[in-house]
């Protein structure tokens, strides 16, 4: 079975920090804000029993992390992987907070995780972990300070579980305290596509930024999980070409493009795109789906694939980061120098985030918005970000990252001055 590029991983919270340290080098922030921004503002580690199906006991680590909550209540997805550990939950709350500042939706960042594989548990025992984890991180999440989501390994499944076990605590049902929740549950429309959605709109801004005709591009999407199966279709839709995709069994390329639709239907049937035939098609490697020849890459696997290593040989023109942290630092320079133009990840896959702000505000509200209204809401949030970003970038000859993090880094900087230091 081929894996994602993983060998030699870099501390994706030391690349958290060295992004945020770049930023705030320009921002010239005052070193007290440095130190308050520069780490989690609170941790919490558990440790919890779980009865398997054959009786006997396991012991899991779960993680909830929040970086900061100035502009609002913590927000982030819950991630189930084997490979979950501290600084990777670290990494991934901090750039939930410059996600949602630069979006400018009312949130701080959190992110959570358990170490698990949970395709090697049974749905009961998947169940029966997730509802024992909830009530772990119970005394961390609420409506009012800590909202999680789906994310890596986690579905709208595990969503309802986990607002089911608060609920539960509660005495009464309490749809606002997870976001990507199933809809006959109180979940949103359009926020199964959302990240996806987001992605297929920044490559499209990002095309015409650089002035390719998005209908005649070539993309290769790496990851066929819910952002990177979306964003292909999206993509699809709008008439780019995808001529590659990937998913934990490999990658699947065909030169004059592939049939997303019919992908997507057997990676549904058969949980992933093991065996999947088609006239023409080529299995490749992971590792060579990065370096194919393209106009724009979608990598939406996970952290760490673009490296040093390898950036000397991406093709890309354009590179649209749907996965978190998919580009070091050190390939970022590289690529800059190369004229590659990256959109980052706290502004590509910010449809998430942006999607459950509108379920968070419905079931606050408890009354629902039309899938068109929430697509026409999301656009809007998303051009105006992008633009917004891109015209620092353009002004001060930055990449786009650094534009994302100014902007970013600046608002829950001024938000955490005008609020004070208490007491």
């Amino acid at each position: 079975m081929t894996t994602f590029v993983e060998e030699k991983r870099e501390n994706p919270f030391a690349i958290a920090q060295q992004q945020f340290d770049i930023a705030a080098d320009i921002l010239n922030l005052d070193p007290g804000m440095r130190d308050i921004l520069r780490v989690p503002q609170r941790e919490l580690t558990v440790r919890f029993p779980v009865t398997m199906d054959d009786g006997s006991v396991r012991v899991f680590t779960g993680y909830r992390v929040h970086h900061n909550i100035t502009r609002g209540p913590a927000k982030g997805g819950i991630r189930y992987h084997p490979a979950v550990d501290i600084d990777e939950v670290r990494a991934l709350a901090m750039w939930m907070s410059w996600k949602c500042a630069l979006v400018n939706i009312p949130y701080g960042g959190a992110k959570g995780g358990v170490v698990v594989d949970p395709k090697q548990l049974t749905m009961h025992e998947l169940e029966h972990m997730t509802r024992r984890f909830a009530s772990e991180i119970s005394l961390l999440i609420g409506p009012e300070k800590d909202i999680p989501a789906p994310d890596v390994g986690t579905n709208a499944q595990v969503m309802a579980w986990i607002m089911d076990t608060i609920s539960m605590h509660r005495g009464y049902t309490v749809p606002a305290v997870v976001t990507g929740k199933p809809i006959d549950v109180f979940g949103s429309l359009g926020r199964m596509d959302a990240t996806g959605r987001g992605v297929s709109i920044t490559a499209r801004e990002a095309a015409k930024h650089v002035g390719l005709k998005f209908d005649e591009a070539t993309v290769v999407v790496q990851g066929f999980g819910n952002v990177g199966s979306a964003s292909a279709a999206l993509i699809s839709k709008m008439g780019a070409k995808v001529i590659a995709v990937s998913d934990v069994s490999g990658a699947y390329y065909h030169p004059r493009g592939l049939d997303i639709p019919a992908m997507l239907q057997y990676a549904t049937q058969n949980k992933s795109l093991h065996g999947y035939q088609a006239p023409g098609l080529e299995l490749l490697s992971n590792a060579e789906l990065l370096e194919l020849d393209c106009d724009i890459l979608v990598p939406a696997a996970l952290e760490n694939q673009i490296t040093a290593a390898n950036a000397e040989r991406i093709k890309a023109r354009i590179i649209v980061e749907g996965a978190n942290g998919p580009t070091t630092p050190a390939a970022d320079e590289v690529l800059f120098d190369r004229g590659v133009f990256i959109v980052p990840d706290i502004l590509a896959n910010a449809g998430g985030v942006t999607v459950s702000y509108f379920e968070w505000v419905q079931g606050l509200q408890e009354f629902f918005w039309s899938e068109e209204e929430i697509n026409e809401r999301l656009e809007r949030i998303m051009v105006r970000s992008f633009n917004g970003v891109l015209e620092i970038a353009l002004n001060q000859r930055v990449p786009l990252r650094t534009a994302a993090y100014l902007v970013a880094v600046k608002r829950v900087a001024d938000a955490t001055l005008i609020r004070g230091i208490y007491p």
